[in-house]
């Protein structure tokens, strides 16, 4: 095995061992810090009992991956600011969590404040890859194996989308237990092999290390969850997904690879403009679309592992998008 394809396994392997590790002593010790999560008092009923289970373990995943990555590749200017993305954008999230634990409510940051922090960092990101000359403005287009040169300012506009949409629709998919991180494990796998095969082994490394981390965190996140990740693991997991995207040049891909969180951000946009055009009726029960089903009388792991199976569809279709 080469040491390219062996690396983001052993990343994998690491993130995923050093958070089975770690989860045991972070949970009581988020128990000892009171950091209970908060729940929407408008959704399902019950969620309610997971009111005070141990929240921002989403700390967890960001130390395992940063670990992961700089135990195998610590010089490499591409893999270190993929890390510097993702912690800004967990760092977003951390403050998020941080405040919502001191008010004891579900409100944190103000909507506008979180987005001025995302545009700011996603801003940095498309400056990065505009100026790097093995990114530079080429996106491939999907199930051609061509690239496209977009003008300098249109792809500006694409990366801060793909930035800030990635980041929240994985913070939406974050409703129940085991769906965010068993899904993004699922992307992440899929993004190893991706920029494995297209010649980009710093990025397979990462992706292996947020995969491996994500497995991790699953096993104490499947239901009933010990502990949630929080906006600090759903918004640096989000931009760890968008940043592999940016640098392997499949930003056209990614809609198709992260087709689950596609449909959940479509559920919760649908859901508001129904709303508004018929003046209070409501398209779903409730969005995201995962709250839909549960209202529908789906158990809770049986929303997660259908949406997971939706999710592998997804990662298999992007892999046939791009390879």
């Amino acid at each position: 095995m080469s040491r390219a394809l062996l690396q983001p396994v052993l990343s994998a392997g690491f993130a995923f061992v050093f958070v089975m590790i770690m989860g045991p002593y972070a949970i009581k010790y988020l128990h000892k810090l009171k950091f209970g999560q908060n729940v929407r008092s408008d959704g399902p009923k019950r969620h309610l009992q997971k009111i005070g289970t141990p929240t921002m373990g989403g700390i967890m995943i960001m130390i395992a991956l940063a670990l992961s990555v700089l135990m195998f590749d610590r010089h490499n200017s591409s893999v270190l600011f993929a890390l510097f993305v993702a912690f800004a954008f967990a760092a977003i999230g951390f403050i998020d969590d941080f405040l919502k634990t001191l008010t004891h409510s579900s409100l944190g940051l103000k909507a506008r404040q979180k987005i001025f922090g995302q545009l700011f960092v996603a801003v940095i990101i498309g400056i990065y890859a505009i100026n790097n000359e093995t990114i530079g403005t080429e996106l491939l287009i999907p199930f051609t194996g061509s690239y496209i040169e977009l003008p300098v300012a249109v792809y500006m506009i694409l990366a801060v989308l793909v930035m800030l949409s990635s980041a929240n629709a994985v913070n939406l998919t974050d409703g129940l237990d085991g769906l965010a991180s068993g899904t993004m494990a699922v992307a992440s796998a899929v993004y190893a092999v991706i920029s494995y095969k297209l010649g980009n082994p710093e990025i397979a490394l990462f992706a292996g290390g947020t995969a491996g981390a994500c497995l991790g965190f699953l096993w104490f996140n499947a239901h009933p969850a010990q502990v949630f990740m929080g906006d600090t693991g759903s918004l640096g997991l989000g931009a760890a997904l968008g940043v592999m995207a940016i640098m392997t040049k499949t930003a056209l891909c990614l809609p198709i690879i992260a087709g689950l969180y596609v449909l959940e951000t479509l559920s919760v946009i649908m859901q508001i403009v129904y709303f508004k055009l018929t003046k209070g009726k409501r398209l779903f029960k409730m969005a995201p679309l995962h709250h839909h089903f549960e209202l529908k009388g789906w158990e809770e792991p049986q929303v997660m592992i259908r949406f997971l199976l939706v999710s592998i569809f997804f990662g298999v279709l992007g892999l046939l998008a791009v390879l």
